[in-house]
């Protein structure tokens, strides 16, 4: 190789990593808020905290691979401005609805796409793990925890049955004869199968080289894990059952589970072992011949033009984001009058100290309310004439900063709380002349057992689902008409038949629906 081309070789690897360098600072600052979150859910979520070692790995695993700057040229790939002008929109709709965990997703797909856009096809395919290695740093799984509570309380139980000793579930608490154990959101098992995804997704990249191999080998990654927690918690509830509950019910709980955890991680990654592949050998570096490339100059034109063009791609939405928040800005206090709520019922004594897990609303509003003046029912009435019915509004304006609608986060109960959910589903009542969906759900606590119904309402518009809340709020955000929603909670309590509790609900609701209507429509300004 000539010392022309060596030189030439250099500047266009020092161009090359000048302009990833300004491209990537851009994509940081311009979406700061976004990058900031994930250092701030890795520092109160220790199930993320593995995130901190993402993005030193993926640059390490560039690192490793380097010569490809070398054999590989670095064409500008300008159809990637379109994907990277794609994410932006996603982000800012994600933004706009205040879906984080889309907006992480967004931005560390950025990463990849402006690597792709500035590196070109060949260059960015030949890193495409490292660069795509990032997208596990976003920290997601929360939605699993439910479906993995409920997965460990199901194995745990059958396990346990299987042994003969006696066992009466509730939900996902049950007890023993040696005492009480509940499946809650620490034991769910999310941490391990985090850390095997991303454990696992390394070792294969490492380990392997065929496509079959890696993803079988992620497949195992997924399931063993989710077999091993299980097993752990059968083998905890045993531990303590057989010393007395002297045993694995304090910090050894934690410890004992981390231990198992990491053993079997040894045992998959021992077996993997046996398949890996070795990796082909490695080619001396060649640059390509100068009569066939452009010229210096040349490239550093292009590599101008393409990072202009990806910082204007980039800047374009936060900036619309931030006008749109300026311009829907409500800073009027809400005024959230519902004193026409439970007309024709009477007031009465609450039944339950029940209050929704929530994020700190604007505006709350409370009632317990019953159709007979007693307590009790008289000759001729039903039960659930007399059956009392509470009512909750919490209403949410200017959402940011965890005070948000619709979230994760928000609960009907935590797992931790002396009042625990039997029941969760959705279905659909007719209210007068409209069709109205809900969600319910069935809480039981030392007071008893009792019914919720609880609904949105966003953009003028009931619904009961997440998803499509999200996409009206973000929708009334882009068209600048604010971000006012409320969640609305009506309950009631029963003994044995939770029919009972319905009646009484879509009664309540037959009768005060409308004042509701009104009550939110009014605080909302319109």
């Amino acid at each position: 190789m000539s010392v022309a081309a060596s030189v030439v070789g250099r500047d266009r690897q020092r161009s090359l990593a000048l302009a990833l360098l300004v491209a990537m600072a851009a994509l940081f600052a311009l979406y700061f808020n976004t990058a900031r979150s994930f250092v701030t859910v890795w520092n109160s979520s220790e199930t993320f905290a593995h995130g901190y070692v993402i993005l030193p790995i993926s640059l390490w695993l560039i690192w490793r691979r380097r010569a490809n700057f070398s054999v590989l040229p670095a064409i500008s790939c300008w159809p990637a401005v379109a994907l990277l002008l794609v994410l932006g929109a996603a982000w800012l709709l994600a933004r706009m609805g205040g879906v984080q965990v889309v907006m992480q997703y967004c931005f560390a797909a950025m990463i990849a796409t402006v690597a792709l856009a500035i590196m070109g096809r060949k260059l960015a395919w030949s890193l495409a793990f490292p660069l795509l290695f990032v997208l596990l740093a976003v920290p997601f799984g929360e939605v699993f925890v439910d479906p993995l509570v409920n997965f460990t309380a199901d194995f745990t139980v059958r396990a346990i049955e299987l042994t003969g000793i006696p066992i009466l579930r509730n939900g996902t608490r049950f007890e023993l004869p040696s005492g009480s154990w509940s499946v809650i959101e620490g034991c769910s098992g999310v941490r391990y199968l985090i850390s095997s995804i991303t454990l696992g997704a390394l070792y294969a990249y490492l380990t392997y080289r065929s496509t079959a191999r890696r993803a079988l080998f992620m497949v195992t990654a997924v399931v063993v894990p989710i077999i091993a927690n299980g097993i752990r918690a059968f083998m905890i509830v045993m531990i303590g059952h057989f010393s007395k509950m002297e045993l694995a019910v304090g910090i050894d709980h934690i410890l004992y589970g981390w231990v198992f955890f990491g053993l079997v991680m040894f045992l998959m990654f021992w077996i993997g072992s046996f398949w890996r592949e070795d990796a082909e050998p490695t080619r001396e570096p060649e640059i390509t011949n100068l009569n066939q490339s452009p010229a210096t100059g040349s490239m550093a034109g292009g590599l101008l033009a393409i990072t202009l063009v990806v910082i204007a791609s980039l800047a374009v939405w936060p900036l619309y984001a931030d006008f749109a928040d300026r311009a829907v800005f409500n800073p009027k206090p809400v005024d959230l009058q519902a004193g026409t709520i439970g007309a024709g019922w009477a007031p009465a004594a609450a039944f339950s100290d029940w209050a929704p897990r929530y994020a700190k609303p604007a505006a709350t509003y409370t009632g317990v309310f019953r159709r007979g003046g007693s307590g009790a029912a008289q000759p001729g009435e039903s039960a659930e004439a007399t059956t009392p019915v509470g009512i909750s509004i919490l209403y949410y304006r200017n959402q940011r900063d965890g005070k948000v609608l619709i979230s994760s986060l928000n609960r009907l109960v935590e797992y931790e709380d002396i009042i625990h959910q039997l029941h969760n589903g959705g279905r659909v009542e007719q209210i007068g002349q409209r069709m109205l969906a809900v969600r319910e759900a069935i809480l039981q606590g030392p007071t008893g057992t009792f019914l919720v119904w609880h609904w949105y309402w966003v953009d003028r518009r009931y619904t009961a689902s997440d998803y499509a809340g999200k996409l009206w709020q973000a929708k009334a955000k882009l068209l600048l008409r604010g971000d006012d929603g409320a969640a609305v909670l009506l309950s009631a309590p029963f003994t044995g038949d939770p029919d009972t509790a319905r009646t009484a609900l879509r009664a309540f609701l037959n009768t005060n629906l409308p004042a509701i209507d009104t009550a939110l429509a009014t605080a909302s300004g319109n």
